[in-house]
């Protein structure tokens, strides 16, 4: 146990997410369990975890959780490990949980440099009829960026997915790289809007950076087969939309490729998302479980052969890299064990605004008080004396 990798996770704590800064404490060793010396809280060391308050072992959570990101049927794995289907279930509804704070903490907190965006809409066959999943990657890194379900492929399903997109780009001078849904122009020009001041009293204008590159591909189908394709730019230049994707490596005309093959993968690990399968989701949180446990161990555990770099001074010929390595957000392959007992710290603390009136001073500070007006007859006489 080391309390110097820990943080207070008590909500009213002044020293809450906070680490190294000598107020945790061993409380019990055999409980496993920390103390806080700023709020008196003690707290268990899988506290923001994903084995918190499980009574199996974490090498067996760990394995079972690594084979249903891998699509293993969760049947086989109550058949080999003894468990109950309800059992395995609640571990993948916790595990996407986790993953997608993980997710939001660390790939959506605005430090990625996106560059080049595809986005892209699947949908997905569900018990009581089908909903829409909507998702988006960075191209040069292959960084899965996330994702959003909607019953109805609207409006606000490519509203929610472009402001995930901005919320992990750390500049809005971007590429986006769509079908040839018309939604798209109006949502990715909103999500990247800038305030342009303009010298005048109120509010002012937001606008759409000149940065912003927006490119669709337009597939026509006749009997389920592509007979022709468009391609679209729709803000910014043919140039400039060129000069991107040479700088990304990512060809030379315009494509969603590479979200169509994220799309193959995360059919490939969801049994649910899979084309004439029998496997359907029932409910909609389930599928974000499984999409978010998928996505998040593709960022940080699964190496991409597309990414991978010349060894230098090592017995391998290759570095293997993954996503989240390519895009900066870490400086080694993460292990599923790792992955599920990341702790996500807590916003600071700020204090709470004061209402009402200032308190007063106490007495012993406070000055006598000085009379107005004219002074009494008394002091006037001794002033005349």
């Amino acid at each position: 146990m080391d309390p110097h990798t820990q943080f207070c996770p008590h909500p009213d704590c002044q020293d809450r997410g906070k680490r190294g800064q000598g107020n945790i404490g061993v409380h019990s060793q055999k409980d496993h369990r920390y103390i806080c010396h700023t709020c008196a809280h003690t707290f268990a060391a899988t506290t923001g975890t994903m084995h918190y308050r499980l009574r199996t072992p974490a090498d067996v959570v760990t394995m079972v959780v690594t084979l249903l990101c891998h699509g293993c049927p969760p049947q086989a794995i109550v058949a080999a490990f003894g468990l109950d289907e309800r059992t395995v279930a609640a571990w993948q509804q916790r595990a996407g949980s986790h993953c997608q704070r993980v997710h939001e903490h660390i790939v959506q907190a605005g430090q990625v440099e996106v560059g080049h965006v595809q986005a892209d809409e699947l949908w997905v066959k569900m018990h009581n009829g089908r909903i829409w999943q909507a998702m988006a990657m960075s191209v040069a890194s292959r960084l899965w960026l996330g994702g959003v379900l909607s019953v109805s492929r609207d409006r606000l399903l490519l509203r929610t997915i472009a402001r995930q997109v901005r919320a992990c780009a750390c500049r809005v001078a971007v590429l986006v790289c769509v079908d040839g849904l018309a939604g798209y122009a109006r949502a990715m020009g909103d999500a990247f809007r800038i305030a342009r001041p303009t010298g005048k009293r109120g509010r002012p204008p937001l606008e759409r950076p000149q940065d912003v590159l927006l490119a669709q591909v337009i597939k026509k189908y006749a009997q389920r087969h592509v007979v022709s394709v468009t391609h679209r730019v729709v803000f910014g230049t043919p140039a400039e939309v060129a000069r991107v994707l040479t700088e990304t490596h990512s060809g030379t005309v315009i494509n969603t490729a590479y979200i169509e093959r994220l799309n193959a993968t995360f059919r490939a690990c969801l049994a649910s998302l899979a084309r004439r399968t029998r496997a359907v989701a029932h409910q909609a949180a389930t599928l974000t479980a499984g999409m978010y446990l998928v996505g998040t161990a593709y960022n940080f555990c699964w190496p991409h052969s597309s990414l991978r770099l010349p060894a230098a001074n090592s017995g391998h010929k290759w570095a293997e890299r993954t996503p989240a390595m390519a895009a900066g957000l870490t400086d080694h392959c993460w292990s599923m064990r790792e992955l599920l007992t990341y702790q996500v710290p807590l916003p600071l603390w700020v204090a709470p605004k004061r209402r009402g009136r200032p308190p007063k001073a106490p007495a012993a500070a406070q000055a006598p008080p000085q009379r107005r007006g004219r002074p009494p007859a008394r002091l006037e006489r001794e002033v005349a004396a």
